[in-house]
């Protein structure tokens, strides 16, 4: 995976594994906020005594101050929890609408222990294995153990014990590149997805370098061959978005096999619905691996354009992620299937 195609916390992490090589370093998480906060809880930033930095605490409100302390020496301790934002740390600092910020700060010599454990820990945001790390303050981290974990990053903090579960990042595997997939592709990285474009296609491919988002890891791979190889983890959107059926239902018939939190495919209900009757007819899926396929795709927005259409699926993909299966689904298929109820047939009538 390309640095630019990582998430923030994974640049965070992969740059503390360089610095804590030769030089100590602070790394920063967000515990916990009140009120308006830019950063949420789990949020990472490490910061070296020369006031190097990577990452941010609030979106630029306390960083200034908290380099500064640390140029001065400051938190030397293996753990210890500041607050921000109540007058406590710095009076002269405040968060936007009197939000208040608790942050765990670990300082770790420059060692090969601290390389371990910061590598750890960026294997659990690059999606290789979610991790669960335990400390109690102000003592190092006790434990850091693989975690069965999704969604996002779980945070406990009884003082003085405080436990992280790290959750993989989430990942967006788009089968094929479309006005749609661009947008898709956008938005998902700005949600701090890992974004993943599967496209086999040369004449698609010549062109995709002054094309394709910048952050995306592009991948000259069949869909469906990647995922039967390579899998993916669950905590894994796989979307198809071409209108190709040779490519879209191949990938939900692989898709279906793996752990993916949310699998859809772009069409009409009238194209949904034949798409379904091929994959139970000649991809031989089952009723429940069918109920995994959310398609027609997306919320109900009334989107027309490729921009719409993607903002309709990556808030449906959030809102699995953050909620699960038991949330709104049932309540919006009524107006979704009244809403795309369109001539398949005219292709830019497929909205969603």
């Amino acid at each position: 995976m390309s640095y630019l195609s990582q998430p923030l916390d994974a640049k965070v992490l992969q740059q503390a594994v360089i610095w804590a090589q030769s030089s100590p370093v602070w790394l920063c998480t967000v515990l916990h906020t009140w009120g308006s906060s830019p950063r949420s809880p789990g949020s990472l930033l490490v910061a070296m005594q020369d006031g190097r930095q990577v990452g941010s605490l609030s979106g630029g409100c306390v960083e200034d101050h908290f380099i500064r302390e640390i140029a001065k020496g400051r938190w030397q301790q293996p753990s210890q929890v500041i607050r921000y934002g109540d007058g406590e740390l710095a009076p002269d600092v405040s968060l936007p609408c009197g939000g208040i910020l608790e942050i765990l700060v670990e300082y770790l010599p420059a060692s090969e222990l601290s390389v371990i454990y910061l590598q750890q820990q960026l294997k659990a945001v690059q999606g290789y294995q979610a991790m669960r790390k335990q400390l109690r303050l102000p003592e190092a981290c006790s434990a850091i153990v693989p975690e069965e974990l999704t969604g996002t990053t779980a945070i406990c903090y009884q003082h003085p014990d405080i436990e992280i579960r790290i959750a993989a990042a989430p990942r967006l595997l788009v089968a094929g590149y479309s006005p749609v997939a661009h947008y898709c592709l956008e938005f998902a990285h700005a949600l701090g997805f890992e974004t993943v474009l599967l496209e086999p296609r040369e004449n698609v491919l010549a062109t995709l370098a002054e094309q394709c988002p910048p952050n995306t890891n592009v991948i000259n791979s069949f869909p469906a061959k990647y995922l039967e190889q390579h899998g993916c983890h669950s905590n894994t959107a796989i979307v198809a978005l071409t209108h190709d059926p040779r490519m879209d239902d191949l990938t939900m018939m692989e898709a279906v096999n793996t752990p993916a939190f949310y699998i859809g495919a772009m069409g009409s209900t009238r194209n949904s619905a034949k798409r379904r009757e091929r994959l139970e007819r000649i991809g031989e899926l089952t009723k429940d691996q069918l109920s995994r396929i959310h398609a027609p795709i997306g919320l109900a927005i009334g989107s027309k354009t490729p921009a719409e259409i993607a903002l309709s699926i990556l808030a449906d993909i959030v809102r699995i992620k953050n909620l699960g299966t038991l949330s709104t689904r049932a309540l919006l298929q009524d107006t979704l299937e009244q809403q795309l109820n369109i001539d398949a047939d005219v292709g830019s009538s497929c909205m969603i």
